[in-house]
């Protein structure tokens, strides 16, 4: 095994873009070879497939505004870390480099492209991010979660290949388990997720909605909602006056598991939870991120929607009084929500690790 060839992996350090290196990481190492993996200090916090003696930690920076300091600052952040990661690659002797998007990705893939080694960028995104937009054309490979991701720009659409978003075991095990049928007069299953930029919006939205139900409703519905610490309290007093079936907590450990249980899922449109509500197939409600240079949960929302597999609500118009008649609606029919959980099924796929790994291993001649 110490001979095998190695494929270092660069991801920024949130699940977003840890969970696909993982992903991959697992379907490499299943057909014999190494894997390391390149980021930033967030990560050493992560508890999947890498501890901390296969991470090399390489310094980074994100561009957070045009302030001429700042970017200058972040400008000598990259470069050094771009130093550090050229060590790395050295040393490491990899036979491809693998980005998974984010600011920390950049430094391992420009070494990479300054020594000669293969890079190859994946993006689970709808739009590419800004830093895999800025690696594109120093690449040799894009591979994208969604068709037709890069086809206004036929110079990198000839490199680009769709294999999907990379799927963590526990998404997998998830993806086994039959969707749970909701039947009429039956209990109804709210899972409502907003990750660190979301949950305030949901804390805020939500159980309002849930007070303008029909009080008739309220003894159906089983409630389990990610919620802020500081937005605790409030959120809680709300459902034990209404007496409503509700487990709150600000993270959940076995989240794949919680989404296959669901019946209906509230949340942000983030690529991973996308492509996850695809592969485990379950109706949602999504609210895209506001505010984002590249409206990439917009255009991530929407792949679902159009699909029929979920509803996109703009945050402009995610009121309580809107919200409470979507789940009134589904409450009262059922069988959309059956309708809506097999469109994103039908959207999903489950072989994206394997499809990744087909294209890393022809990129580094393996």
């Amino acid at each position: 095994m110490d001979n095998a060839p190695l494929i270092l992996l660069a991801a920024g350090g949130t699940g977003g873009h840890l969970f696909p290196a993982e992903a991959l990481g697992v379907e490499l190492i299943r057909r014999g070879l190494r894997v390391r993996l390149a980021t930033d200090g967030r990560a050493l916090r992560y508890s999947g497939l890498f501890l901390k003696d296969s991470i090399d930690v390489v310094p980074s920076a994100t561009v957070r505004g045009r302030n001429p300091v700042s970017l200058a600052r972040t400008v000598l952040m990259l470069g050094y870390g771009t130093m550090v990661a050229a060590n790395v690659v050295r040393r490491l002797k990899p036979s491809a480099v693998v980005g998974f998007g984010g600011y920390p990705t950049l430094p391992p893939l420009i070494a990479a492209r300054l020594l000669g080694v293969p890079g190859i960028i994946h993006d689970a995104n709808a739009v590419l991010g800004r830093a895999n937009r800025f690696l594109s054309s120093r690449v040799d490979a894009i591979a994208t979660s969604l068709p037709g991701v890069l086809d206004r720009d036929p110079a990198l659409a000839s490199k680009a290949t769709t294999v999907g978003t990379p799927m963590r075991p526990a998404i997998l095990a998830a993806a086994a388990v039959k969707y749970g049928s909701p039947e009429m007069g039956g209990s109804l299953r709210l899972l409502v997720v907003g990750g660190s930029q979301g949950a305030r919006v949901m804390s805020d939205i939500v159980p309002p909605a849930i007070e303008k139900l029909d009080p008739a409703l309220w003894g159906r519905l089983i409630v389990t909602q990610q919620v802020r610490e500081e937005d605790m309290a409030r959120v809680r007093a709300v459902y034990d006056r209404l007496k409503i079936n509700a487990e709150l907590a600000p993270f959940f450990p076995d989240l794949p598991a919680r989404l296959a249980s669901s019946q209906l899922v509230i949340s942000r449109a983030g690529a991973g939870t996308v492509a996850e509500l695809g592969a485990i197939g379950r109706p949602s409600i999504l609210v895209p991120l506001p505010g984002a240079i590249d409206q990439d949960q917009f255009a991530n929302a929407g792949v679902l929607s159009q699909a029929g597999g979920a509803i996109r609500i703009a945050q402009g118009d995610f009121t309580p009084d809107r919200l409470a008649a979507e789940i009134s609606g589904f409450a009262a029919d059922p069988a959309k929500l059956i309708a809506m959980a097999q469109a994103a099924r039908g959207v999903g796929r489950l072989d994206a690790a394997e499809r990744l790994a087909d294209l890393v291993m022809q990129v580094a001649e393996i």
